[in-house]
């Protein structure tokens, strides 16, 4: 598969620098009075700013906004604030598919709540130019421990299996994880994104999947580099992959990535 294309790039026009405000960020005392700071900050700092998503950066090309093509399959794919707010981590997953769509390996998503990420993904190519196969696994309509977000109910499975009704190679395991796996999982992964917000099932995840990892695939955690209630996850997973050999790379998104060897 090393023939693959990469879908084309839009060039980066010299005379235009794009600013970013993402409507959702986490973990703030005092909303009201944050903001109006950062409208403030906002208009001391040089162009290409990025606000949202627990970031306030400057300067900065914003290479998400840049991509037309990924611009237009991440708005399409916008259900809420979140998904609005987490362009940038969005932007990193298409660049991971980018690096490993030449790698005999599925795609897999721990993680899928509302589908956004793997819809964003295979978009970007575009669903007809997309011919891996992608599993995503999720509890869908509950959450037995951890976070609770606003659609984790009754019907959400059928909600996101409409989302994906055109998809054929899109295959979503209703369950608990590792459990779930039971039900399929593939042999060679070349792409693995994992967003459980809880230590112990990522690393039970880890455990059954990265071996099937092949050599050059991409591992992204979704939460590894946040602190707050999610600190415990780099806590686990840094012994998990030193033992291995490996050092996760904490990325300013939150993210953190391990390209298998």
């Amino acid at each position: 598969m090393s023939d693959v294309l990469l879908p084309p790039l839009s060039p980066a026009r010299a005379d235009l620098i794009f600013n970013f405000d993402g409507k959702a960020s986490w973990g703030i005392r005092d909303p009201a009075r944050f903001h109006a700071l950062l409208e403030e900050a906002k208009s001391l700092v040089e162009p290409g700013y990025y606000l949202g998503d627990n970031l306030f950066t400057w300067g900065r090309n914003n290479s998400f906004l840049d991509d037309e093509r990924f611009r237009l399959a991440w708005w399409n794919n916008v259900q809420n604030d979140a998904d609005q707010a987490i362009a940038w981590r969005r932007y990193l997953l298409v660049c991971a598919a980018c690096h490993v769509r030449p790698l005999a390996g599925d795609f897999v998503e721990c993680g899928v709540y509302l589908g956004s990420g793997i819809k964003t993904v295979i978009d970007y190519f575009g669903a007809e130019d997309f011919p891996q196969h992608f599993w995503g696994y999720d509890v869908f309509d509950f959450n037995p421990q951890g976070h609770v977000f606003a659609d984790q109910k009754e019907g959400l499975y059928e909600r996101v299996c409409a989302r994906f009704a055109d998809y054929p190679r899109v295959h979503l395991i209703r369950g608990l994880l590792p459990e779930s796996f039971a039900q399929g999982m593939p042999s060679k992964i070349a792409y693995l994104h994992i967003d459980l917000n809880q230590a112990e099932p990522e690393i039970a995840v880890l455990e059954a999947l990265f071996d099937r990892v092949v050599s050059g695939g991409i591992i992204m955690l979704d939460d590894y580099e946040w602190a707050m209630v999610y600190r415990t996850q780099k806590i686990q997973e840094d012994p998990w992959f030193e033992r291995r050999g490996y050092r996760v790379w904490p990325l300013p998104t939150g993210q953190g990535m391990v390209i298998k060897r």
